[in-house]
């Protein structure tokens, strides 16, 4: 070694302490904590189940067989399983519930009797309210009727057309018809623009049904006299048109639309005089104050004495 050079010196340390106890410790210590959190999971199951649940799960766990004699007779159990008596029937099928259902009870003859004459009570109780009821629509109808014509003859200048108004009963409900005398006419031929003794009618006319709840049916009807004008217009186009106008002038006289049940034109499929369809009075305007309870046919006559 040259003068002046430093010595290097190496020292090894070699530590003791925890190396040497190793790490057991450690393994010791999880399968610890392992075991409490098992325990602490058991016990939050066992707070949080129901006892049918507990019972699925011991089920689930439970022995499917606990001898092998295929008897189940001579084994070691001698036939008896360690599970509960009904926990378990049988792999995959679920559980059921048998109950016994009682037999229908059988009515008696009197008994029958009873539930048949208590419906035909109230089927006639029923017919009976349809029969009052029709026959105070009836009453009603007749009042309107009569109201009618004393408007008509005491307005100036209607008294004349009295002889135009027809109003009769009808299965449909109470009908008014407004025809065509030979020298007084509701329209101008061939037209659908009304004249004014039609409107002053039909003013009275609208009065009645506003006294009225029923719906209003409108009807045009002409006579089989052929159109003659345009070749794309009939009598079907003229009496159509022509209720179209009585439902507007109605409507103008307050009858609210709502009312209007239907407006059509008959042309001559329905004359008023069938022996002779070319007369005037098969010309006419019907509105039908529509019934709301239907009329109950009468008893057929008994037989002759």
């Amino acid at each position: 070694m040259a003068q002046g050079e430093a010595t290097i010196v190496i020292k090894k340390v070699v530590k003791g302490g925890a190396a040497a106890h190793g790490g057991a410790w450690k393994v010791a210590y999880a399968d610890f904590v392992t075991a409490m959190m098992a325990f602490f999971l058991l016990l939050w199951l066992l707070n949080v189940t129901t006892d049918e649940q507990r019972h699925g799960v011991a089920d689930y766990f439970a022995p499917s067989a606990a001898s092998k004699s295929t008897s189940g007779s001579g084994g070691i159990m001698g036939g008896m399983s360690m599970s509960t008596e009904g926990a378990r029937v049988g792999q995959g099928a679920p559980p059921t519930v048998v109950m016994e259902m009682a037999p229908p009870k059988q009515r008696k003859p009197a008994e029958e009797d009873d539930v048949q004459k208590e419906g035909e009570a109230g089927k006639l109780e029923e017919e009976e309210l349809l029969q009052q009821m029709a026959e105070r629509e009836q009453e009603e109808f007749e009042k309107a009727e009569e109201a009618l014509r004393e408007a008509i003859e005491d307005s100036p200048g209607l008294a004349d057309m009295a002889q135009n108004l027809i109003i009769d009963n009808t299965p449909e409900g109470l009908r008014i018809q407004l025809v065509d005398q030979e020298n007084a006419s509701m329209f101008p031929s061939g037209g659908s623009d009304m004249h004014e003794n039609l409107k002053k009618i039909l003013e009275k006319v609208a009065d009645i049904i506003h006294r009225m709840p029923n719906q209003v049916a409108i009807t045009g009807h002409t006579d089989s006299v052929p159109f003659r004008g345009r070749n794309d217009y009939s009598n079907w186009e003229l009496s159509s048109e022509r209720a179209n106008a009585s439902r507007r002038a109605l409507v103008g006289f307050g009858v609210p639309i709502t009312r209007i049940a239907s407006v059509s034109g008959k042309a001559d499929t329905e004359p008023l005089v069938p022996e002779d369809p070319t007369l005037p009075t098969n010309r006419r305007i019907s509105i039908v104050l529509l019934r709301e309870a239907a009329i109950m046919p009468s008893a057929p006559p008994g037989p002759a004495d």
